[in-house]
């Protein structure tokens, strides 16, 4: 369970930092221009999203995501001690993520973000973002257990421009952003709206998928 524990934390704090750090980075290098600062912000968080899947995800399951853990809880896949473990252990490493990033751009180290990330649209954006991620997983895991990594990091990699909320889709992340008043941020009061939909949206894929996947004896 130590081994499982630390892989997650490994993991968690190695997206949290390479999200807020692309986004510092995007935006002192884009001059301005949104778009690019985006692009710039989007293409690392996939590619770090492949390969902390492909490294981790033989020691703890990569989940990396409060949301992807009540996924495989709910499908009885991993106890509720463990299950809350994993939680607690990805929020604590995704905000020690956000710190360190601000320590490596001199930025400061607790900022609460102003960015307001709220409204139906945000929220419908999460939900959006929050669902295809978990049935990803699944469908990849059903169909194609080693595309797994790859498909994590292509779909984020498309959720951050086809979802209005630039696809958080992980609790752990959305609480961490809001320490960091930089491109990623999310300000503090928008956070617990989107964590309820992250987390609806979980339940909502798991469900589905497991009705679509029964076969006709019921399982």
């Amino acid at each position: 369970m130590l081994r499982q524990l630390t892989a997650e934390g490994l993991g968690t704090f190695f997206l949290l930092a390479t999200v807020v750090g692309s986004g510092i980075m995007a935006e002192r290098l884009a001059g301005g221009n949104v778009a690019i600062a985006l692009l710039g912000n989007t293409i690392p968080t996939g590619a770090i999203l492949v390969v902390l899947i492909t490294v981790f995800g033989p020691l703890s399951g990569a989940h990396f995501n409060p949301a992807v853990t009540l996924c495989f809880w709910l499908r009885r896949e991993m106890t509720a001690r463990l299950a809350a473990l994993y939680v607690v252990v990805q929020v604590v490493s995704a905000v020690g993520g956000v710190l360190v990033a601000h320590v490596m751009f001199d930025h400061m180290l607790i900022d609460p973000s102003t960015t307001q990330r709220s409204g139906l649209g945000q929220w419908v954006g999460e939900f959006v973002a929050t669902f295809g991620l978990i049935v990803t997983i699944l469908g990849c895991l059903k169909a194609r257990p080693d595309f797994v990594a790859t498909a994590v990091g292509l779909y984020i990699t498309a959720a951050y421009w086809f979802t209005s909320s630039t696809s958080f889709a992980n609790p752990a992340v959305t609480v961490a952003r809001g320490f960091s008043d930089t491109f990623a941020g999310i300000a503090p009061a928008d956070v617990p709206a989107f964590i309820a939909v992250q987390l609806f949206a979980a339940i909502v894929a798991t469900v589905m998928f497991g009705w679509l996947t029964k076969d006709n004896t019921g399982h």
